[in-house]
Formats: C-alpha cells, sequence, structure tokens
C-alpha cells in the first residue's frame, strides 16, 4: 500500500469516527473463516459496521477526528477490528451473543459518547447502557406517575363518597 492509498484509507477512517458517537474496538484474531463471516453477517443484521484495520492507521485517524481517544490508544495492539453502531449498546450486546458459541470477539474498548471503557471487563457495562428512546421512555413514565396516582385517588374517592351517600340514605332513621 503506497502512501496515497494509505492518506485515503486514514481519511476515510476519520470520516467515519467523526460521525459515530458509537466505536467499539475489537479483536477478531484467531477466527476461522466461517467464524468471521457468521460474525460478519450478525453485525449487518443488527446495523453495525465492521472494519479490520491497522493498528497505526487506525490511530492516525483518531488523531484527526478532534475527539479525545487518549484512553485508547494502549490497546491498539495486536489484530483490531472496529464496530459502529447507531445503538450504544448494540455491540456490546452483539459481542456477548456471539461469545455464547465462541470465544471472540474480545472487546479491547470502547468509546460511547465521549466515554472511553477500556478492557473486556466493561463489556456488561456497556450491554446495560441505555438508548435514548429507553431513556425518553423513562422519564415519561417518571412524570406520568405522579399524575396517575392523582386521578387514581379522585377516582377511587368518588367511587368512596357515593358509597357512604348511598349508605347513609338507606340507612333507617
Amino acid at each position: 500500500m503506497n502512501k496515497k492509498e494509505k492518506n485515503q484509507l486514514i481519511d476515510t477512517l476519520t470520516e467515519q469516527i467523526s460521525t459515530n458517537k458509537y466505536l467499539y474496538i475489537t479483536d477478531i484474531a484467531n477466527m476461522d473463516v466461517a467464524n468471521t463471516s457468521k460474525l460478519r453477517r450478525l453485525c449487518f443484521k443488527r446495523g453495525v459496521k465492521m472494519v479490520v484495520v491497522k493498528n497505526a492507521l487506525l490511530q492516525k485517524a483518531m488523531e484527526r477526528s478532534g475527539k479525545n481517544f487518549d484512553g485508547l490508544y494502549g490497546v491498539l495492539k495486536g489484530h483490531t477490528s472496529i464496530m459502529f453502531s447507531e445503538q450504544a449498546n448494540t455491540p456490546a450486546k452483539l459481542i456477548k451473543e456471539f461469545r455464547k458459541t465462541n470465544a471472540v470477539p474480545v472487546l479491547k474498548g470502547a468509546y460511547v459518547e465521549e466515554s472511553v471503557f477500556v478492557g473486556d471487563k466493561q463489556l456488561d457495562a456497556l450491554c446495560s447502557l441505555k438508548t435514548k428512546n429507553e431513556l425518553i421512555a423513562d422519564i415519561i413514565a417518571l412524570l406520568q406517575s405522579p399524575a396517575k396516582n392523582v386521578v387514581s385517588a379522585l377516582q377511587s374517592g368518588g367511587h368512596t363518597i357515593t358509597g357512604v351517600l348511598k349508605t347513609l340514605s338507606e340507612k333507617p332513621e
């Protein structure tokens, strides 16, 4: 690969890194062709883009992106692939599901909305991250809860008052 091709690849990677808020760095070494194909198909089904890259080119693209990847430079060793996604936890769940039948991919690190996660031990924490829509639903549920309680109390109070009045009217004097 000549210098011009490398610069084009770095520019492409820089653009992908700049436009994505979620970046997972994994190691898929020691995977045979069949399992690699299964992983790529699963990534495609889930809307995750997986790219195998050279560490030096990835580091240059990270530096050019303008984002702070300082914590991730140390994991750029050995075989490296990147997973890009629209959802924060989709690649983590995909990795966890795929590892039920395989030992790899191994999570080296992740960049999730300006937060850096380093190491495979962070996989469970990344799986538990909520999507934007889930967070909005939680907030709406929290905001609706007091209103529902007030309406429920008013409705049940109406039945109680009606019952008391009916009992009093039926009571012989």
